[in-house]
């Protein structure tokens, strides 16, 4: 276990940001590009960091960041909705302005820190997303630019970050989410490198969207609980407001793994996920101190690329997912073996077929601006299969890759062991005395 607290920050020099354009991009045919209802409803930045070493007997070239800007040019021209920029069209939607070159390109900064990389790494293992010097130092973002207007803010900004020990580099994104979920956004990097490389794309992107519109008649044909507002009669709220928020990670290896599966699985064997989100979802709830009238609520995504009837096409770009949703009274969650609440999750994930996420499709159209909402919830989302790691940009894999920070304060999130490829690493955020109340909990697995 480890406590995120502030940490010492790093001296970091950065540039100017210089604007990136894709090679050979021709004036746009048409003014917007479209954002599917998935794409609209998860606004909002992706901040990632990508750590990749360089051997000693080659060390780091010197201009790194000229090639890695030269490639990211070459590479937007099959990933172009990147330059541009969020409007609203005529209807009220949401979409990609592709037309206007005043507002188009791809902010890259270059940035010298006074660390050694080891030092990244030192911080990276025993640290997790939250700590202040990973998004605040490694990742770009015009933080004006972003609180006053949104819609003028870049889709995508680039910070390439050198050390002094000159042994490799830190690439820092923020990739606006409506662009991609967390595979489109593993795929653009690996496509990036592989541009970086020289060699063919082995997944080009699918880039029309419309495949996802909702139905010419918009039906619902589900409850879809994930939209459904709780009543907090615990007083969440307060313990949020009044305590300091702190976030903590926890390493689970393959034995405490597999106690939690086996105590997950009834007459139907669980995986680890299954396992390891029910084990999150009842210990945060009883970490909250809801009351037993209290209903919790559990969100998670379900990858829908191949559940819809047909399945995307290879190599979509895009949202896919959807939210799978499980309600339970605190008291049913806090009195019943793991097992049920595995077999809750379960019973979602088959339900999220081709009928139900056009049925979530067709909500969202019906219901403008509709987002999952949060009271009483606790929002799993897995990184650790996502494959960022395998960027590959000419000096081997990323020795780390994921996310800078969580997006809201009720999301736990999985990610792979640094060191351990077979341990997954939960990284959560709770009021300072719910947080000891859930250690002590982890601690008995």
């Amino acid at each position: 276990m480890v406590v995120l607290t502030k940490q010492r920050s790093m001296k970091v020099r950065r540039s100017d940001p210089v604007l990136v354009h894709a090679t050979g991009d021709d004036a746009a045919t048409q003014e917007y590009y479209f954002l599917s209802n998935l794409d609209q409803n998860v606004a909002g930045l992706m901040k990632t960091v990508h750590v990749f070493s360089v051997p000693r007997e080659t060390r780091i070239v010197d201009d790194v960041a000229a090639l890695l800007r030269d490639s990211l040019s070459r590479v937007l021209s099959h990933y172009y909705p990147l330059e541009g920029r969020l409007a609203v069209r005529e209807d009220g939607r949401l979409a990609v302005r592709r037309n206007d070159d005043r507002r188009r390109g791809v902010p890259f900064v270059e940035a010298v820190s006074d660390y050694e990389l080891h030092q990244v790494v030192g911080d990276l293992a025993a640290a997790a997303p939250g700590a202040e010097f990973l998004g605040g130092d490694l990742v770009y973002v015009d933080n004006d630019m972003q609180n006053e207007n949104a819609l003028e803010a870049p889709l995508l900004t680039v910070q390439v970050t050198t050390f002094k020990c000159g042994g490799g580099f830190v690439l820092g994104l923020a990739m606006n989410h409506c662009l991609a979920d967390g595979q489109s956004a593993a795929e653009f990097i690996c496509s990036w490198a592989e541009t970086a490389r020289g060699v063919a794309l082995s997944t080009p992107p699918y880039l029309d969207r419309t495949v996802q519109r909702a139905r010419p008649i918009p039906t619902i044909d589900f409850r879809h609980d994930e939209f459904t507002e709780i009543e907090d009669v615990s007083g969440l709220a307060g313990i949020f407001d009044d305590e300091p928020f702190v976030y903590r990670s926890f390493t689970f290896d393959a034995a405490k793994l597999g106690r939690l599966k086996q105590a997950a699985s009834d007459e139907t064997k669980s995986s680890i996920f299954v396992a390891l989100t029910a084990f999150v979802w009842v210990t945060r709830t009883r970490a909250l101190r809801m009351l037993p009238e209290q209903k919790s609520k559990l969100l998670f995504a379900v990858d829908g690329r191949l559940r819809v009837d047909p399945p995307l096409p290879p190599g979509f770009w895009g949202n896919a997912i959807t939210f799978a949703c499980c309600i339970s009274t605190a008291s049913d969650l806090l009195s019943k073996p793991l097992s049920v609440a595995a077999r809750s999750i379960r019973d979602a994930i088959v339900r999220t077929d081709d009928a139900f996420i056009r049925s979530a499709v067709d909500y969202i159209e019906l219901n403008s601006g509709a987002r999952p909402s949060l009271t009483a919830t606790t929002l799993v989302t897995a990184w650790n299969r996502l494959g960022f790691r395998a960027a590959n940009f000419g000096w081997g894999e990323a020795i780390y890759s994921g996310p800078a920070e969580l997006p809201q304060k009720e999301v736990a999130m999985f990610l792979r062991g640094m060191r351990d490829s077979q341990s997954i690493v939960l990284v959560i955020g709770m009021p300072v005395s719910c947080m000891q109340a859930f250690q002590e909990t982890v601690d008995l697995v």
